[in-house]
């Protein structure tokens, strides 16, 4: 027999009585969890003697009882176990129903079930430690939550038809070069060739579908720069998490209320601009910031950003496209131009499905690292230096090399001629 709606309305019971005998106590359950905990405890114990007389469903288990509630109030519910895992990388909520992706990126569900409300609570409560909120007002809301080490994307009714979540853990350990070498994303030698390439100023876009590891790509390469260059990130959301010797990250606002404050990604690139920038970092362009880009190629300055696209070529293609929605009356040909003339390296990663990488998880590596150089009349020509066929087989460098002048620079920064450091022994340094 399925007593499931049964277990959950009597949760559901036992939560609000509890929430009541915190309310009027003033127990500030962060702070004060015994205190919490026993009027918790005075709750199932209240309910439990209501049974004895046959109002109510018997409980199986009190004590088991008395620990979901407290997690939902003090911690994150029955997503507590979850989160508290350093190896889980994402997390769905989809009405009721909670899955997350495994350290062997596998989809798993919960052991438990949960309601709609338990998991709205836990988004509340993730909420609760950012300035942003999720009600009728706003029923989209993307903010940093646990302490900055995530990144919360959640959609409401009447926009989405339930609640909507994803939960997307940022790596907890430092990503550099090396480090990718290790999982097999990039080979020594492409790995040496992208640590040159950040020694000098290129312009450099990762490209990539969602989840392929675009946002771990760019903070390798920005590891990989001097520590003396002036790097300034813009974000929607900030994931980006390296230390900078010198600059600073900067994070676009919703608007309020009231439709006032927004402040967009597209002007904090402006404003960037007008603080000596090295390096300006895009962490994903999607619209009208694009065009700020190509303020920044006409000023001098480098840029790295990331793009969703289905290949290094068609990076391009998007970036152009996001520069157009600016409405800023310049032809499609002009922006083409500029940046052809201002990206150097385009690196296109991928990702297999779940189930059909190494380990029964998705296998994420860069597919193909390009060269661009401007053509004629607005046009623009690419050179495919390092490339696998698919995915899990190896990377080889095709055999060409890059532009003469960017050639140079990137072989003054290495020490060593362009085919050694193309085709020679490994190592990132």
């Amino acid at each position: 027999m399925n007593d499931r709606p049964s277990v959950r309305h009597t949760y559901a019971e036992i939560r609000r009585a509890a929430l009541e005998f915190i309310e009027e106590r003033n127990v500030d359950p962060e702070t004060d969890r015994p205190g919490a905990r026993r009027l918790v405890e005075r709750a199932v114990k209240e309910y439990c003697r209501r049974t004895q007389v046959g109002l109510g469903r018997a409980l199986r288990d009190p004590d088991d009882m008395t620990e979901r509630v407290i997690r939902s109030i003090a911690d994150y519910g029955p997503l507590t176990d979850v989160l508290a895992r350093s190896d889980v990388e994402e997390v769905f909520i989809e009405g009721p129903r909670v899955t997350f992706i495994d350290g062997e990126g596998r989809l798993q569900g919960l052991k438990e079930p949960t309601t709609l409300e338990e998991n709205r609570q836990v988004v509340d409560r993730l909420l609760a430690g950012s300035d942003r909120r999720l009600d009728a007002s706003q029923p989209i809301v993307q903010a940093r939550v646990m302490d900055d080490s995530a990144r919360l994307t959640a959609v409401i009714p009447p926009i989405a038809d339930r609640l909507s979540v994803t939960l997307r853990r940022y790596a907890l350990r430092r990503q550099d070069l090396e480090s990718l070498v290790q999982l097999g994303s990039l080979t020594p030698q492409a790995a040496r060739f992208l640590a040159a390439a950040m020694q000098t100023e290129c312009g450099v876009v990762v490209s990539g579908p969602p989840g392929a590891g675009k946002t771990s790509m760019l903070s390798a390469l920005l590891d990989a720069c001097p520590p003396t260059r002036c790097i300034r990130c813009c974000e929607e959301v900030r994931e980006l998490h390296i230390p900078l010797v010198h600059g600073s990250f900067y994070e676009a606002r919703p608007p309020g209320l009231d439709g006032t404050g927004e402040i967009s990604l597209r002007v904090l690139v402006k404003a960037v601009l007008a603080m000596r920038p090295d390096l300006i970092v895009v962490g994903e362009v999607r619209g009208a910031e694009a065009f700020e880009l190509t303020r920044a190629a006409n000023a001098g300055c480098g840029f790295a950003c990331t793009v969703h696209a289905n290949s290094a070529a068609d990076a391009l293609h998007a970036l152009v496209s996001a520069a157009l929605m600016a409405g800023e009356n310049v032809s499609e040909a002009v922006v083409r131009r500029v940046f052809a003339s201002a990206i150097d390296v385009i690196i296109h990663l991928d990702r297999e499905a779940l189930g059909e990488g190494y380990g029964g998880g998705p296998l994420r590596q860069v597919r193909e690292i390009i060269s661009v150089a401007p053509g004629g009349e607005g046009s623009y020509s690419v050179r495919v230096l390092f490339s696998r066929p698919r995915l899990g087989e190896p990377m080889t460098w095709s055999g060409e090399l890059l532009p003469d002048t960017l050639n140079d620079r990137i072989e003054r920064a290495a020490g060593v001629p362009m085919e050694q450091m193309m085709d020679g022994p490994g190592g990132v340094r």
